[in-house]
């Protein structure tokens, strides 16, 4: 793909090459490529149609994750998330060692070791990654489902934004089937602190564990806002707000 350059931009089909626009600059590219129809039924092309059908499977699942946790995202999210879960999901998939090529799915190589390993950390935001803007150790108790934090002074441990007058933070447990699509995430509410050199001793915990089936995932959000005379102003778009996946289960 290549840059295009200079005043008039060009969009659409023009002499076999193709004008667009994207994330990344307005860009244009070639067209051609082999026909939808010989793709679908070429026996030469079997292998390319086994790699259309898992990453359709990893978008799929990709779509699982952020629906479940589309409250907590919405504000704490780069550019790049939907490729980047994609990315994940894709590697869930390799780690499936019984579907057969162009069959396997995520959920079963999400169930190994090392499936729940890659998943572990996963940061939804990079612009701000958890331990980057938490720089306090926390404690995850599974069977309450609760995030432990001691001795924490927000104005030495928490790297905030320009701005920020306080800082939220809340954990979330989510329990989610990546097979049939059916997630419970609760919640907890949030803990609110003044941007200070106050010492606090943090649990946080929804007020109940989810039910289901699933994989089960424990996150961490840490939101910057802004208070004047008693109400509350969330910072620009949430760039500098921190969602991440502590551990799975």
């Amino acid at each position: 793909m290549a840059r295009q350059k200079g005043i008039f931009k060009i969009k659409g089909t023009v002499g076999g090459m193709t004008f667009y626009s994207s994330q990344d600059g307005d860009m244009v590219r070639e067209k051609g490529g082999v026909s939808g129809d010989r793709i679908a039924n070429d026996p030469s092309f079997a292998r390319t149609r086994e790699n259309g059908q898992e990453f359709g499977m990893a978008g799929s699942s990709g779509k699982v994750l952020r629906d479940s946790c589309r409250t907590l995202m919405m504000d704490a999210h780069d550019s790049k998330v939907v490729d980047r879960v994609t990315k994940l999901m894709m590697g869930l998939l390799k780690l499936d060692t019984t579907g057969a090529r162009g069959s396997r799915i995520p959920a079963r190589g999400l169930a190994s070791p090392a499936g729940k390993a890659l998943l572990k950390g996963f940061n939804f935001n990079l612009q701000a990654v958890l331990g980057s803007v938490l720089v306090k150790p926390w404690v995850l108790d599974k069977a309450r489902g609760a995030v432990l934090i001691n001795d924490l002074v927000p104005i030495n441990d928490i790297a905030y934004p320009s701005g920020a007058t306080h800082v939220l933070l809340r954990s979330a447990v989510a329990n989610i089937d990546f097979v049939t699509g059916v997630s419970d995430v609760q919640v907890g509410d949030p803990v609110i602190m003044e941007l200070n050199g106050t010492s606090n001793n943090l649990e946080l915990r929804p007020a109940q564990l989810p039910v289901g089936t699933g994989t089960v995932m424990y996150l961490l959000k840490i939101e910057f806002t802004q208070i004047i005379n008693g109400v509350q102003y969330h910072l620009k778009n949430g760039a500098n707000n921190a969602l991440a996946i502590l551990d799975v289960d």
